[in-house]
């Protein structure tokens, strides 16, 4: 599965769609295995130990296996998340997954695309009017220079003229 998945958009007035996934190393077998490997390891050492005369070893086992079992669901939900961002001809928006409202909707003619080093690893920020989302935060470096190029492409293509500002019509 790619992280920076392109998703051509079959809506009317949407020219491209970047979906944004978190890499991962395992698939859903994969972590439950590891799970199982985790538990039995823990048992062994855990019986082994109470045939020796700690009592409290099964209850350890117990507690851990639940422990491991809640950190490795949560590390899986984690990979579950990503953002969408979506441009048009004359919209673009940004979309994360747990989120309801667009973070950032606006004309991608007024839209700036501003890449910052922090602590040596480059950011990636899509502004409009004075507010500036990061996207991308959970890829690797080359893949948010990859998205980079690709928004900077994709923002030439749709920028277009801006959307006119005269009210004398009215």
């Amino acid at each position: 599965m790619d992280v920076i998945e392109l998703i051509p958009s079959g809506s009317a007035g949407s020219l491209v769609q970047l979906r944004l996934r978190p890499r991962r190393a395992l698939t859903a077998q994969q972590f439950r295995g590891l799970f199982a490997l985790l538990a039995a390891a823990t048992w062994a050492v855990a019986l082994l130990s109470y045939v020796q005369g700690n009592v409290f070893a099964p209850a350890f086992a117990l507690l851990d296996s639940a422990l491991v079992a809640v950190s490795l669901r949560w590390v899986w939900l984690r990979g579950e998340r990503f953002e969408v961002i979506a441009l048009g001809d004359r919209q673009l928006e940004i979309r994360r997954s747990m989120q309801a409202e667009p973070l950032l909707s606006a004309h991608p003619y007024w839209v700036s695309l501003r890449v910052c080093q922090v602590a040596g690893q480059p950011r990636v920020h899509l502004g409009s009017k004075g507010h500036e989302v990061e996207v991308g935060s959970f890829l690797a470096d080359e893949e948010r220079l990859d998205l980079v190029n690709r928004l900077k492409q994709f923002l030439a293509t749709a920028s277009g003229p801006p959307p006119s500002t005269d009210h004398s019509s009215r």
